[in-house]
């Protein structure tokens, strides 16, 4: 039983859901809501904010719930409570993602301790890296990491699985260019300059690069990233594609797309922590045709939930979020 005192909880509780409001979400559409009762905490997803095209089945989103769920857990260690996780507890309620109900508990382990300290300072990157490679034991790491939360981190070291990703990232982006609803549908959630909307992407979060390997879901807008086109650059330029990485799962099922969101997480503090960012591409994973092709031919059965890019990157963009107030009711 808990030994808090119910405004210790209640403080804790609001610091984890100030912590949730941080996870990375597909094009920062922040498609949750908690609540809180007690030393209990939901968390529900929101299907206002959904992608309607580009994720129709609603993947994407539980993904996001799946990455604010992991930082409303860690926050909690942080703050000396063992989080009892139920993962879509009710049938006939399917837009409760999970409860988490807080048990005192001794100090957070070292590990916890830097993941939290991650949260805040972690950036979705949307241009290409620098040429330093990722040490082979950070990537091992990485991989662990994703292991821990049921879902594979895999590191593309074939070059003709490079090729296949990247041409069908291509292929995927250019059918969404040319499609008004698809188009209309990002440029809902891209920020233009000088707004103040606090959800969406930014304008500075993009990046005036030429078009190169991986393509990034604003190329309408003339911005993309990858490996350096023919001629010399510096490392300033950052015009490396980084370490791709595929992340699947065992299955295709809710929880395991909500077991997908908590290890992207996991992996993305953990990179955090040592240096690393992610770029994100999930066009080819938005049609369910290449979807299976890339899970038959080069996931080895395994469902692809994520592709990204890793690398270490110079300069940081900022991020916006909404407030707590905005995604929290309180009893």
């Amino acid at each position: 039983m808990n030994t808090r005192t119910s405004d210790e909880i209640a403080r804790a509780a609001r610091t984890a859901v100030e912590a949730a409001v941080w996870a990375p979400s597909v094009h920062n559409t922040q498609p949750w809501s908690l609540a809180v009762r007690g030393d209990e905490i939901s968390l529900r997803a929101d299907p206002d904010r959904k992608l309607r095209l580009a994720d129709a089945a609603g993947r994407q989103m539980l993904i996001s719930g799946g990455a604010a769920l992991f930082d409303v857990r860690i926050a909690l260690r942080e703050l000396g409570y063992e989080p009892e996780v139920r993962v879509l507890p009710d049938p006939d309620r399917p837009l409760l993602l999970a409860t988490i109900r807080m048990r005192a508990a001794g100090q957070a382990d070292e590990h916890s301790r830097l993941l939290y300290g991650e949260i805040k300072k972690r950036r979705t990157h949307r241009a290409g890296f620098t040429d330093a490679p990722l040490p082979e034991d950070l990537v091992e790491a990485l991989v662990a990491q994703a292991s821990t939360e049921g879902a594979c981190l895999t590191p593309v070291r074939s070059e003709a699985a490079m090729r296949v990703l990247a041409a069908l990232t291509n292929a995927a982006q250019d059918v969404q260019s040319d499609d008004r609803g698809m188009s209309l549908e990002i440029i809902r959630w891209s920020g233009p300059p000088g707004s103040v909307r606090q959800d969406g992407v930014p304008a500075r979060g993009h990046t005036g690069e030429p078009r190169r390997t991986f393509p990034q879901h604003f190329d309408q807008r003339g911005y993309a990233w990858g490996n350096p086109c023919g001629s010399e650059t510096d490392q300033s330029t950052s015009t490396s594609t980084g370490l791709v990485a595929v992340l699947t799962t065992p299955g295709d099922s809710r929880e395991d797309w909500l077991a997908a969101g908590q290890g992207l997480q996991r992996v993305l503090l953990h990179a955090s922590a040592h240096g690393v960012r992610a770029a994100f591409h999930t066009q080819a994973l938005e049609f369910p045709e290449l979807r299976e092709f890339l899970r038959q031919h080069v996931c080895s059965g395994a469902f692809p939930q994520m592709i990204m890019r890793l690398g270490l990157a110079q300069g940081e963009v900022g991020s916006v979020r909404r407030p707590v107030s905005d995604v929290l009711e309180e009893n």
